[in-house]
């Protein structure tokens, strides 16, 4: 693992967490998120005269990547619904990586260090404590932790998805910028033709958050696509997945969840996975 690749992934991090909590805060999730995707579509349209198509070899990775989003952003929407961000968002952020190792092994022949195996689990395992640790645990119901699951199944077939994609153009810059342009319009034809006055009412007053979450979320991911360029997808979803330690401190101090020291303690969890996966 390079110091550049962690670089990538924990500012993609940081990042992701900001526009989740963004997502949280409103009344309509889906709202929330189908507006971030629809700037990040229009940003990324603009650069589209100054990257090459992708190669033929990345189209089928790139169609079921844009698939695999349009349900993320529906069950992403549902678990936000069902719980507080403190409480879905590690059991999700938390699995995924898991998940993602398996995958890699699966459909990438890629295989793990035994010091990266046990940083993915040690970094999943302090992500995941959050969700299930004292008070957190009682806002897990039973639809929470169904939709938070299903979340998680998605996060990491959109991931693997985009590994592969990305390997299989020549430029990854291209492929960026071509999900980003296609991912959108699936879940916008769903709100224009389920809530077309409600979706464009909320678009008109909230301009400005959707810009800011918007260019959040596709600098977020562009770095993690590009990152997965350089190294395994595993390590790289781990990483990222640190989002979560960002995301409870902001859940505390701007959405005013409670706080306790088990998040400390799943903390310095994080942190010794991800030194484990740094130095083995």
């Amino acid at each position: 693992m390079t110091p550049l690749i962690t670089l990538l992934a924990l500012s993609a991090a940081l990042l992701h967490a900001s526009w989740n909590a963004m997502a949280k805060a409103g009344s309509k999730p889906l709202f929330n998120i189908a507006a971030y995707q629809l700037v990040s579509t229009l940003l990324c349209v603009l650069f589209l005269p100054f990257v090459p198509v992708p190669d033929a070899g990345s189209w089928p990775f790139l169609f079921a990547s844009v698939v695999i989003h349009t349900a993320y952003y529906l069950t992403l929407a549902r678990a936000y619904q069902s719980g507080d961000l403190s409480a879905v968002y590690p059991l999700f952020r938390g699995l995924a990586p898991l998940l993602v190792t398996i995958g890699g092994v699966v459909f990438a022949a890629e295989f793990l260090s035994t010091g990266g195996v046990i940083g993915v689990c040690i970094i999943s395992a302090g992500i995941m404590s959050l969700a299930f640790s004292g008070s957190t645990a009682t806002r897990l119901s039973r639809a929470a932790l169904f939709w938070g699951t299903s979340t998680a199944m998605l996060i990491s077939l959109y991931t693997i998805a985009d590994g592969l994609g990305v390997r299989a153009t020549e430029n990854p810059y291209s492929y960026i910028i071509w999900l980003f342009v296609l991912e959108s319009i699936p879940v916008t034809i769903y709100l224009l033709v389920s809530d077309r006055a409600g979706w464009i009412a909320y678009i008109k007053t909230n301009k400005s958050q959707a810009l800011i979450g918007g260019a959040a979320s596709t600098v977020a991911y562009g770095l993690v696509i590009f990152a997965m360029s350089l190294g395994a997808m595993a390590i790289v979803s781990a990483l990222r997945e640190t989002s979560v330690i960002f995301a409870t401190l902001i859940g505390t101090l701007v959405l005013k969840e409670p706080f306790g020291k088990h998040r400390m303690r799943a903390a310095i969890i994080v942190v010794t996975g991800i030194l484990v996966m740094r130095f083995a």
